[in-house]
């Protein structure tokens, strides 16, 4: 197994891997909408769930994937009623690759952030 790390998504926020790539798949861990240069949220939740979504295409990337290689989506929010702005976002992120998801509403993120997503990329 190798561990992934880029400077082109946010660092860890604790003892973790950015990515685990085990041939076969990548498990990228879940990404909050946090700035690779300041380590800081992004401002709302629209740009929070840009920014997660480019820290994932940059983990997705370093480990020689694309976005089309992914296979499944989980995506936790703080606001359930953010669905139909998150929804819109990730359609034109994903444009025609449609992989399977998950949307689960939680009580709160780390770092307060209002978004995180993880994904499963297959082997291309």
């Amino acid at each position: 197994m190798q561990f992934i790390q880029t400077d082109k998504a946010a660092a860890a926020v604790g003892p973790y891997s950015q990515a685990a790539d085990t041939g076969a798949l990548v498990f990228v861990s879940g990404q909050l909408g946090l700035s690779p240069l300041s380590g800081e949220l992004a401002q709302g939740f629209e740009a929070q769930t840009r920014q997660a979504l480019s820290n994932m295409k940059a983990i997705i990337e370093a480990a020689g994937r694309t976005v089309d290689d992914v296979a499944a989506v989980d995506v936790f929010v703080t606001d359930m009623g953010q669905f139909p702005v998150f929804n819109g976002i990730y359609a034109a992120f994903f444009g025609d690759h449609k992989p399977a998801r998950a949307v689960i509403e939680v009580s709160a993120l780390p770092k307060g952030g209002l978004v995180e997503i993880k994904c499963v990329v297959a082997k291309a």
